[in-house]
């Protein structure tokens, strides 16, 4: 390709990049870098495989979307793995009840409900959290003017400084988690999981109580970015 061609080209995958974006919405060359990436990419590692010689059946329904998520639940795993080595030695004992920390360090106070609708957990395994936090100091109890039905949660000072002591093991926690990525591969990566987040938590919010067939994207109808879709949630 000449030079025309490739600017040509860079034109028109900016345009479709940009046909993606809800109207008005902010548009970044870091992102439009990782959807550039994502597109193009090309390069296909196989999956580790955990199977036996008794269960090739299950390579009939395998497919790309099935290694996605199976691909997601080991990251996952692997992350609360390194997570604890994170936390060793500090008062905390999940990344849990790390990230209830650090989003109530950001707001004044929260319901508890915001909070853990914030952080897309199950309401009783969030109330827990928040019970631990509670009980070791971190997190203290507000009554909340506007709804007597509902109870705010703030971070004590000693939540504070727990949080800003933690935050070099974070850093270091989320480069072990990248691993061996490209500074290209971590930008397209970003821009990925972004756009999932975005979908998934609107299936959440707004669609939660659908059947999962009813929760599957559909290919010909790009979902806006909304204020819900950045976690602005009402409190139940």
């Amino acid at each position: 390709m000449d030079r025309k061609e490739i600017l040509l080209k860079l034109i028109s995958d900016f345009c479709d990049y940009e046909s993606h974006k809800p109207p008005k919405a902010d548009l970044s060359y870091t992102d439009f870098l990782g959807y550039l990436n994502a597109q193009h990419s090309t390069e296909q590692q196989p999956l580790r495989d955990v199977s036996g010689p008794e269960e090739q059946w299950v390579q009939k329904d395998r497919s790309v979307n099935v290694d996605i998520a199976v691909l997601i639940i080991f990251l996952f795993r692997y992350a609360v793995f390194y997570g604890k080595k994170a936390l060793k030695g500090s008062p905390l004992s999940t990344l849990d009840e790390f990230s209830f920390m650090i989003v109530l360090m950001t707001h004044k106070h929260l319901t508890k409900t915001e909070l853990i609708n914030k952080l897309i957990i199950e309401k009783t395994s969030g109330v827990e959290v928040i019970k631990r936090l509670l009980k070791n100091g971190m997190f203290e109890e507000h009554k909340n003017p506007d709804d007597k039905r509902s109870v705010l949660v703030s971070l004590t000072e000693k939540g504070k400084n727990t949080v800003i002591e933690l935050l070099p093991n974070m850093r270091l926690l989320g480069d072990v988690v990248v691993g061996n990525l490209a500074e290209v591969e971590i930008s397209s990566l970003s821009y990925l999981l972004r756009k999932l987040d975005y979908f998934h938590n609107e299936n959440y919010v707004q669609h939660r109580e659908n059947a999962l067939s009813e929760m599957v994207a559909d290919p010909n109808k790009s979902r806006e970015v909304t204020s819900k879709d950045k976690g602005i949630q009402k409190p139940e």
